[in-house]
């Protein structure tokens, strides 16, 4: 594994990082001519929308030789709109690669990246790229970087001696003492300080000239880590990438964190039930797609064969050491509308197949009001959406207006209660205590309540069946920012179903919601507003007309340049009426920043989906089938 390193390379939209992926391929031979985004030539965008448009829309895995060195590039998409799949591919890195242009610097998704990274402690390597561009400078951007992230950055022409001092103790004792450390010394302890995300390396160049990419390579061999070493001979790894291809059916792009997997083994599932049997095992890798067999501890490859494997998919057992963040969440909801009825089934199943690729997709289907809809994070989105629908499974769509998705929380802290003992036989009691958490800060439980009053089994149910119950809340949305814990109840050691604590979760945590009461929280964009001197007026207008907020506006060479956040419900069409107002010469950059309390009369509320366990005689009889009308709510 030592001869592995598994990264991802990550940016702005924009920033150029398919071009340094397809730059480093033939550079070390891995293709016989440069490809080119402009073109429709790049390796990793293999999709046609993508070639068409020159952005990337879902994560491409390429990898090559350097030296004796696989290096598994996961090249992920930079538009902001994509950002479930950067998500997705963070789970399958041992290292990462930030590139920023040398010309904009840090823009809007560079600090959502940047974030994410340092939450998971990816070891990282800045590249400032398009350094041949009119107005680049590349040391103007490493100075930004300090200010705005850390100053734990560093130039290959930095005093690396000083740097190490301050950050180990042994290096530390030497700099005191005027003792000088060998070469090979000091470069042992910045890589282990960089695998320790204490340092991160900057270089900068470009790659559209091919300026600069020798080095990178050389600092990814150097200063990201190998894949973490596992004596556990036990296969497990996770599904990062879902693609479907039309003759073999679901490609699982698999990241291996210990053990082998071979063509014809059959597969189970940490996550959930399933089992299945690969039938091939690819490498993968963009414009060399062969048949290897299997896959080792550390390495990545595509496995075919396993039925309804689903993007996020956990293969084998439980994984202590997942990375994962949580930086994306849908923004908008849409209806689809199939322009022939009678193709409404057949939507229904390529939506559910995107969704297995994409589970943000969140598909909806209510057969009481033949409405089939499905979440997105903006309108780029949704166009790729209609595209693949399209030119995979020949559906024409029509898409309503796009809805803003808001979410709940709780203010105060209080308690909910569900007494499931009728009709019999059935027996599960439960008590939650509800307190809120920070913004941002998502969803947990636990529980204090000890086996013999509750088995670990049941308790195991209720935490399973909260997610669930969490989906709507007073409002009808998503319930977060909450923390959840199991404080009393009871199980019946006879009259107790298996499931009975699934159906009493829900009871319980209504309960709590209504006696507590929730808060509605809307969606935020962090945006970057760049526009003629002369229409900043406008622009501070337009801020408070939308109920945003203005963070140091500059004004530099006759340009208005401003960062702030802005609702999403006030700002959906505000990028266009930017270009109308400016003539085409005036843009907005965003990208998803937080949840903001929101008095209910500027926000929205939404249908419930099927019966309120508030009213838990019916929701009992229409969990346990009894009945089927009132899908509504």
């Amino acid at each position: 594994m030592n001869n592995i390193r598994n990264i991802g390379i990550l940016a702005h939209v924009d920033a150029g990082k398919t071009t340094i992926t397809e730059r480093m391929l033939y550079m070390y031979g891995e293709k016989r001519s440069l490809g080119s985004v402009d073109d429709g030539t790049a390796s990793t965008d293999s999709l046609e929308v993508e070639r068409a448009r020159g952005i990337s829309v879902r994560s491409a895995r390429a990898s090559f030789d350097a030296d004796g060195i696989k290096i598994n590039i996961i090249d992920t998409p930079g538009h902001a709109d994509f950002i479930s799949e950067v998500e997705r591919a963070l789970t399958a890195l041992d290292g990462a690669v930030l590139v920023l242009s040398a010309v904009e610097g840090i823009q809007a998704q560079t600090e959502v990246l940047w974030k994410a990274l340092r939450t998971i402690e990816v070891p990282t390597i800045v590249f400032i790229n398009k350094t041949d561009r009119l107005g680049a400078d590349a040391d103007d951007v490493t100075e930004e970087l300090r200010e705005r992230f850390s100053t734990d950055f560093f130039t290959m022409n930095d005093d690396l001696f000083e740097l190490a001092a301050e950050r180990n103790e042994k290096m530390e004792d030497m700099y005191l003492s005027g003792i000088t450390p060998t070469e090979d010394e000091l470069k042992k302890t910045v890589r282990r300080l960089t695998k320790e995300c204490r340092l991160f390396p900057v270089l900068s160049g470009s790659a559209l000239k091919g300026e600069g990419i020798d080095s990178l390579v050389k600092a990814i061999k150097d200063y990201l880590p190998s894949p973490h070493e596992n004596d556990d001979s036990e296969p497990s790894g996770i599904v990062y990438k879902l693609e479907h291809d039309k003759k073999m059916g679901r490609a699982a792009h698999v990241r291996m964190f210990s053990g082998t997997l071979r063509s014809r083994d059959s597969v189970k599932l940490a996550n959930r039930e399933f089992e299945g049997k690969i039938s091939q095992i690819r490498s993968g890798n963009a414009g060399n797609n062969t048949d290897i067999g299997e896959v080792k501890t550390g390495d990545i490859a595509v496995l075919y064969g396993l039925g309804d494997i689903r993007s996020g998919d956990v293969i084998g057992r439980a994984l202590d050491r997942l990375r994962s963040c949580e930086i994306a969440s849908p923004l908008l909801k849409v209806q689809a509308i199939a322009e022939d009825k009678s193709q409404y089934p057949a939507l229904a199943s390529a939506l559910r197949e995107l969704s297995d690729e994409d589970p943000m997709l969140g598909v909806e289907w209510e057969p009481t009001e033949r409405e089939l809809c499905v979440n997105i994070m903006g309108r780029i989105q949704l166009e790729i959406i209609g595209s693949l629908l399209r030119d995979r499974y020949d559906l024409e769509v029509i898409f309503g207006p796009p809805s803003v998705i808001y979410k709940e929380t709780i203010s105060s802290s209080g308690y909910g209660y569900a007494d499931y003992t009728m009709p019999k036989p059935c027996w599960a009691v439960i008590e939650l205590k509800m307190e809120p958490r920070p913004r941002g800060s998502g969803v947990i439980f636990e529980s204090t309540v000890r086996d013999d009053r509750i088995y670990y089994r049941y308790q195991h149910q209720v935490r399973q069946a909260i997610p669930d119950a969490l989906k709507q809340g007073m409002y009808g949305w998503e319930v977060t920012d909450i923390a959840i814990t199991l404080v009393g109840g009871s199980h019946h050691t006879v009259h107790t179903h298996p499931l009975d604590f699934i159906v009493a979760t829900p009871m319980g945590i209504m309960d709590g919601l209504s006696r507590i009461g929730t808060t509605l929280l809307e969606p935020m964009l962090k945006v970057r507003v760049t526009v003629p001197e002369e229409l900043s007026g406008r622009v501070i207008g337009d801020f408070i007309a939308m109920r945003g907020e203005l963070d140091s506006p500059v004004i530099k060479a006759g340009t208005f340049v401003a960062e702030g956040i802005l609702p999403v419900a006030t700002s959906l069409n505000y990028s266009q009426e930017l270009k109308i107002a400016s003539a085409g010469q005036g843009f907005m950059t965003a990208s998803q920043a937080s949840y903001r309390e929101c008095p209910i009369e500027m926000g929205n509320t939404t249908r419930r989906r099927g019966i309120n366990p508030l009213d838990t005689a019916k929701y009992i009889l229409w969990v346990r089938g009894a009945i089927t009308e009132g899908l509504k709510g």
